[in-house]
């Protein structure tokens, strides 16, 4: 019988990319327009998206991806779809699933990151930066959208600030459809085993052997 823990090539699961970004404030016509090319990309590459299930620019991602024929999954600060709308003002709509975390807008942002394997940076303001920093210390793959704004346009005076290397790697391209391209080309190739696989660690059996070519993490993502 085979472990259930090895999984084949076959049978992989889609790579899972956040988008985060500005929900209210200022947002031009070409943000939100990079906002839907980038939803959009994702779900021509096979991806599913992620967003805070907030309005704005996530919003506009999920519209995206929702017209190329993606999934999107909503992670909410409320504990139920009347809180989601009612208390937050937050929409249902382009959505697949909605993830009802009751943790407010700050505390679901670590589940916004840790549920993403990559990161899309597009415009934001402060709860963006919380949720790149929170990128950034993990380990992730980051792309950042510049040109739309906010937050994005700063993301690398603010790391180059930080000084800390932890094993993040973070793409700029002001074209989302090319930035996508090269972040799953880099995750597929080099960032895979980012930012927790402790396949080195395990045995096979009573044996030795390093267990590389059952790991959930490495073997399904290598190239083929």
């Amino acid at each position: 019988m085979t472990d259930p823990a090895i999984r084949t090539a076959d049978d992989r699961m889609a790579l899972k990319i956040g988008v985060m970004g500005g929900a209210s404030g200022d947002m031009t016509a070409a943000a939100l327009a990079a906002g839907e090319l980038i939803g959009r990309a994702v779900a021509q590459a096979g991806c599913v998206l992620i967003t805070g299930a907030c309005p704005g620019l996530p919003l506009a991602a999920a519209r995206g991806a929702k017209l190329g024929g993606g999934t999107v999954v909503g992670i909410s600060p409320g504990l139920s779809l009347d809180e989601h709308v009612g208390k937050y003002r937050s929409p249902s709509e382009h959505h697949d699933v909605l993830v009802f975390t009751g943790s407010g807008l700050m505390g679901r942002e670590v589940v916004n990151i840790r549920t993403s394997d990559i990161v899309v940076i597009i415009g934001g303001r402060s709860g963006t930066l919380g949720e790149l920093a929170i990128a950034y210390d993990e380990g992730k793959l980051i792309g950042v959208v510049t040109g739309t704004g906010g937050i994005s346009d700063m993301v690398e005076d603010i790391l180059a600030k930080c000084a800390k290397n932890t094993g993040a790697r973070v793409l700029y391209d002001p074209d989302p459809v090319r930035l996508l391209a090269e972040l799953l080309r880099v995750y597929r190739t080099e960032h895979y085993r980012r930012p927790s696989c402790f396949c080195t660690d395990r045995t096979v059996g009573e044996g030795i052997a390093r267990a590389d070519a059952g790991c959930p993490v490495c073997h399904p993502c290598r190239p083929d």
